[in-house]
């Protein structure tokens, strides 16, 4: 077991948490891990910003970023982990599900030099764990078989909130989810980094009800299998492949025209009689056409 280091930096993506996200940056702080906190509030509406100004400047491993406006957890964790120094890189959800007491578990493959990312799971562990909703755990299982039904991993818990970096991997993956499907997009592009080494380890979870100010839904759900689709490696390939009459986004919307699609080379050689002819008819295309 290593010892405590201020290793990691912690992006909390925040929105509309007003009564909890003191407590969690407190939690967060006082960790002999935490070499730094990137806050970053998604738009918030209900007063949480106001909570974050009377937060700034107490404590210097502190720093809160604010968005123009909503955009989603993919969004304030991609702006979060731009700023992010430390050589570890953890997300941690400002709603206190999640315990930052456990950071030294998750952190220790990492250090040992085993691990390049760490998940932490709700399903594997004897940490107490909250009885709620029976569909949210049996959706979650769903999409993490699906998940790893594409990307070859035996994860137990994909959506999880707890996934700790090395900070080159996540500096290094370039995440386009503005919404919750960040988790099997990011999920996805780390199975599919070379060597990319995985480890799972048990955390507690104390799950809060729609009530609390849970804010995940059904929606949300399809939306996963749908990125799970997406950035799957059969999806990936598939959208590396050249097509005839595809269209060359760095030109001005012209189409590219294939050279091994049929008909390509009567094309081509059409265009290069023209050019030959300064874009006039030939006298015998003329008298092709008289005839």
């Amino acid at each position: 077991m290593h010892e405590p280091q201020a290793c990691l930096s912690v992006v909390i993506p925040c929105y509309n948490e007003r009564d909890t996200v003191a407590t969690v940056v407190e939690r967060v702080l006082a960790s002999p891990w935490t070499a730094e906190v990137i806050l970053v509030d998604d738009g918030s509406t209900d007063g949480t910003q106001d909570v974050l100004a009377g937060l700034a400047g107490r404590d210097p491993r502190l720093q809160v970023l604010l968005q123009p406006r909503n955009r989603g957890k993919g969004a304030a964790l991609r702006r979060g982990f731009a700023e992010a120094t430390a050589p570890y890189v953890i997300v941690q959800d400002a709603d206190l599900e999640y315990d930052p007491g456990e950071y030294g578990v998750l952190v220790q493959p990492l250090l040992s030099g085993d691990a390049d990312v760490v998940f932490g799971s709700r399903f594997i562990s004897s940490r107490p764990h909250r009885v709620l909703y029976w569909w949210h755990a049996v959706g979650n299982r769903a999409l993490t078989a699906l998940s790893n039904t594409f990307t070859n991993l035996n994860l137990t818990d994909m959506e999880t909130c707890y996934k700790v970096f090395r900070r080159d991997v996540i500096h290094a993956i370039h995440l386009e989810e503005d919404g919750f499907g960040c988790e099997p997009e990011i999920t996805a592009k780390v199975a599919a980094r070379p060597g990319c080494r995985v480890y799972e380890v048990g955390i507690s979870y104390r799950g809060r009800t729609y009530a609390d100010g849970k804010k995940i839904g059904w929606r949300d759900g399809v939306w996963a299998v749908w990125c799970i689709l997406k950035y799957s490696p059969v999806a990936v390939r598939l959208r590396r492949v050249p097509r005839a009459g595809r269209r060359d986004p760095s030109s001005s919307g012209a189409a590219v025209l294939d050279v091994t699609a049929p008909g390509a080379q009567r094309a081509n050689g059409a265009r290069a009689n023209r050019a030959d002819t300064g874009g006039r008819r030939t006298d015998g295309a003329r008298g092709e056409r008289r005839r």
